[in-house]
C-alpha cells in the first residue's frame, strides 16, 4: 500500500464525533477523526514499514501520524529522526502517544528521552517523562540504574510545581510508574508522591484537574498490581 491508498482508508474510517473529540483534546485540522482500534486491519496489511511512516507523519493529518507510529520501525529510527517527528508533534495526544511510544522502543530510547527532559520545551519534557513511563512499564528492572532513576525522582519533588501543564502531568505519571513499576524505588516514589501531593493541571477552556500519584499507587497496590509489567509498548 502507498501513502495514497492509506490515506484514502483511513478517510473511509473517520467519524465526525470521535473527530470532534480530538479536536476537544488539542488535535485541529487535518483530520478525519478514525478510532485506534480501526486502524488494526490496515496495519495488519502493512505491518512494519519506516518509509511509508515518515510519508504518513509529515502529512500533518492527525490520524495519518497516529496510524505512522503503528507501523514505524523504532530501531532504525534515528535520534534526528525522533527529533523530526517531535517537531511535528503539536499537541500532547502526539508528543505523548505517538512520539514517545515509537521511542520506547528504540535501543537509543533513554538517551534521546534525557535530552528531551532537558531541553526546557514543554512537549519534549512531557515525551521524555512519557517514554520513560513506557520504559518503566515494559522493561525489566535491571534494564535502569537505579541511581539515575531515583534522581529522576529528586527532580520530580523538586520542580514539578514550576513545570509547564503537560510536563506536570507527565511527571505526576513518572511518579505513578515508579511506585507500581519499577520494585527497586517502589518506596522511595510513594514517600515522594506523598511529599508532592495533589498536582493541579490547567487547562485551556476547561476546569483544572487534580492529580494525585500517592493515592494513584495505593489503588494499584491494593489490587495486587505491584510490579505490573505491559508485554507490547506499542498496540
Amino acid at each position: 500500500m502507498n501513502l495514497e491508498m492509506v490515506m484514502q482508508e483511513l478517510e473511509a474510517l473517520g467519524k465526525e464525533r470521535t473527530k470532534k473529540m480530538y479536536i476537544s483534546n488539542g488535535a485541529h485540522e487535518p483530520l478525519f477523526g478514525v478510532a485506534t482500534g480501526a486502524m488494526k486491519p490496515i496495519a495488519k496489511k502493512i505491518k512494519i514499514n519506516q518509509p511509508l511512516a515518515d510519508e504518513l507523519y509529515a502529512t500533518g493529518n492527525y490520524d495519518a501520524m497516529y496510524f505512522a507510529g503503528i507501523i514505524a520501525d523504532p530501531k532504525v529510527m534515528t535520534e534526528s529522526d525522533f527529533d523530526r517527528w517531535m517537531d511535528g508533534a503539536y499537541f500532547y495526544m502526539l508528543s505523548d502517544y505517538v512520539v514517545a511510544v515509537t521511542l520506547a522502543e528504540a535501543d537509543i530510547a533513554q538517551e534521546v528521552a534525557d535530552n528531551w527532559i532537558s531541553s526546557g520545551d514543554e512537549l519534549r519534557m512531557s515525551a521524555g517523562w512519557s517514554c520513560y513511563c513506557w520504559l518503566l512499564g515494559n522493561r525489566q528492572d535491571v534494564e535502569f540504574s537505579e541511581s539515575k532513576i531515583s534522581n529522576m525522582l529528586d527532580m520530580v519533588k523538586n520542580t514539578i510545581y514550576d513545570s509547564p501543564e503537560r510536563t506536570k502531568s507527565a511527571m505526576n505519571n513518572f511518579l505513578y510508574t515508579v511506585g507500581i513499576s519499577y520494585l527497586p524505588l517502589h518506596e522511595k516514589a510513594v514517600e515522594t508522591a506523598k511529599a508532592v501531593g495533589p498536582v493541579e493541571i490547567k487547562r485551556e477552556k476547561k476546569k483544572s484537574s487534580f492529580l494525585n500519584a500517592y493515592e494513584s499507587i495505593q489503588k494499584e497496590v491494593d489490587k495486587g498490581r505491584l510490579g505490573f509489567k505491559r508485554k507490547y509498548v506499542r498496540c
